[in-house]
């Protein structure tokens, strides 16, 4: 089974930038952009809501060609479209991320990642 995923041409700003515009879909871009080049599993967003709100989520990133979402058997395994972003408009991830670092507004995604040491 596979997904359809805009081609890097079909990639429009407008798109972009309105799936960005969303607090949930930013904190999990700043996420993915943390592990950068590791697939991380749909279940790892868990955090951020319920599944079907998290289905969502994830679909629009991919259709808007924000991520990449390869089915493995029962998972969905995410990466950032890094490359074909920034081949159709240099810089803009790298901007978004770097304003989303920060960003106290954002919801956090792996909290339960969090060691505490004693």
């Amino acid at each position: 089974m596979t997904l359809p995923h805009p081609t890097a041409d079909q990639i429009s700003l407008p798109n972009v930038l309105a799936v960005l515009g969303d607090p949930t879909r930013l904190a999990i871009v700043r996420y993915l952009a943390s592990k950068e080049g590791v697939p991380l599993n749909c279940s790892q967003f868990l955090d951020l809501g319920s599944k079907t709100n998290l289905s969502y989520h994830l679909a629009k990133l991919r259709e808007a060609g924000v991520t990449r979402t390869e089915v493995v058997g029962t998972s969905r395994l995410i990466t950032l479209r890094r490359d074909d972003l920034n081949a159709r408009f240099p810089g803009l991830l790298d901007s978004v991320i770097a304003a989303a670092v920060d960003d106290p507004a954002l919801p956090v995604v792996g909290a339960s990642e969090i060691e505490v040491r004693a």
